[in-house]
């Protein structure tokens, strides 16, 4: 089992953002990261995963950490109506970050994925040190 922990950034909402992830595999541990200068808090928390998947190897059994509920909850419960829908949100709107989306749910697709939501800036070692990563990332 391949645990990942994801988290993203954003000095100003948009402003430049930074994303990271630590991959822990057979006792391993990876660190990945990146920045985009124009962005937002809730693309930077997308990437996150995406880059992390990229990876690992396809077709692993996978737990992803994230403390975002935006990226939880639409990975595991609201992607399903906007695919049905036309990825349009309940209000009719176009789901925002559309692209990332798409990405992170192909790839999802390709895993045995557990996703699990920590609460940010708590007793999680691990989600604390993805944090402290991401946000040096955004600057």
């Amino acid at each position: 089992m391949i645990k990942i922990y994801t988290d993203g950034s954003c000095l100003g909402n948009p402003g430049k953002g930074g994303w990271a992830a630590l991959i822990i595999n057979d006792g391993k541990k990876t660190q990945i990261k990146g920045s985009k200068k124009n962005t937002t808090n809730n693309q930077m928390e997308l990437l996150a995963p995406i880059k992390a998947l990229q990876k690992v190897p396809k077709g692993s059994k996978v737990q992803i950490y994230t403390d975002s509920k935006y990226v939880k909850s639409g990975i595991t419960e609201w992607i399903h109506n906007w695919k049905k829908n036309g990825w349009k949100t309940s209000n009719k709107k176009k789901v925002k970050n559309i692209e990332l989306w798409i990405e992170l749910d192909l790839l999802s697709n390709e895993f045995e994925i557990n996703w699990n939501w920590v609460k940010a800036h708590s007793t999680d070692k691990l989600n604390n040190e993805v944090d402290l990563i991401a946000r040096e990332a955004a600057n």
